[in-house]
């Protein structure tokens, strides 16, 4: 953790929407100025596109079912660790994007599903921002969560997360729901050893749980919307947040534990501008202090 160089990170498992609430962020640096160093997950995988896919013949001949973009093997843990320390001392560090489609690729001259270069991040950035599956992660050679300023955790319960992952691959990759399924099966042992720890080390948590039938994710024909779910925000350390103030501006909002506040789904962005904002000044007020 650093005073001068903070960093933030969104942590969620694929589909859970960690890319909605960085555009709530981006938002939020927008309007407060701020110069934020983003850094994707996707950019720590170890393998490209087509070497994951010969990760994963060569894992599945040798008996191996659980080999997963959600596991060590298949990630560069640490230097992403690296990464947050060098940060936070220095304000400096590097990084590389992964191209995910030909609108991506284009501007590089390169294929989808490639990484662009390493690079020095932009000096002068007031923070570092990290969206992807590990911004907390602990195993035992690294543990990424103790150089993170902020974490967040989004974590729809799990069937919706499986219908989000299932339209959004189908509709977006061309995938079948046969090969989404593989992929949510292959998973599931680094999802609950890597993935489901990393929330019980964020600094607050935000859960979508709809309020209709999800029971067969694998046959839903649509996502539920916000309107149709409830959002339970879990804050770890609950001092110095005012409750009584978000449950006044979170119409129809309630207590349901000393630390946890559930309100409608479709509140979502309004309930994280309304809790990251005071939580971003007092990072930025700490780094103009240590400067």
């Amino acid at each position: 953790m650093s005073a001068e160089h903070p960093v933030v990170a969104i942590t969620g498992s694929s589909g859970a929407g960690t890319t909605s609430v960085m555009r709530t962020f981006e938002q939020i640096f927008r309007r407060e100025g701020v110069n934020a160093a983003f850094v994707e997950g996707d950019s720590f995988h170890r393998y490209d596109r087509v070497g994951m896919t010969d990760e994963m013949a060569r894992a599945f001949a040798e008996g191996d079912h659980t080999f997963s973009h959600f596991g060590p093997d298949a990630n560069l843990f640490e230097e992403l660790e690296a990464l947050f320390r060098e940060y936070g001392e220095t304000g400096g560090g590097r990084v590389r994007r992964y191209l995910h489609d030909e609108a991506e690729a284009a501007p590089y001259a390169q294929e989808p599903g490639t990484f662009t270069p390493w690079q020095d991040i932009d000096a002068g950035t007031d923070l570092l921002f990290y969206e992807g599956l590990h911004g907390a992660v602990v195993t035992e050679k690294v543990d990424v969560a103790q150089h993170a300023d902020l974490v967040i955790g989004v974590v729809p319960v799990i069937n919706l997360e499986w219908t989000q992952k299932l339209h959004r691959d189908k509709a977006q990759r061309g995938y079948s729901t046969e090969a989404v399924t593989e992929t949510i099966l292959r998973r599931m042992h680094d999802y609950v050893n890597y993935i489901c720890p990393q929330f019980s080390r964020t600094h607050v948590n935000f859960q979508r749980v709809p309020v209709v039938d999800t029971s067969n994710p694998f046959i839903a024909r649509t996502i539920p919307s916000p309107d149709e779910s409830m959002l339970v925000i879990r804050f770890a350390r609950p001092q110095g947040i005012d409750f009584p103030y978000l449950l006044s501006m979170l119409h129809d909002s309630f207590m349901s534990r000393p630390n946890t506040i559930v309100c409608p789904g479709g509140k979502m962005d309004l309930a994280m501008q309304l809790i990251f904002t005071p939580m971003l000044w007092r990072l930025l007020e700490r780094r103009s202090r240590a400067r």
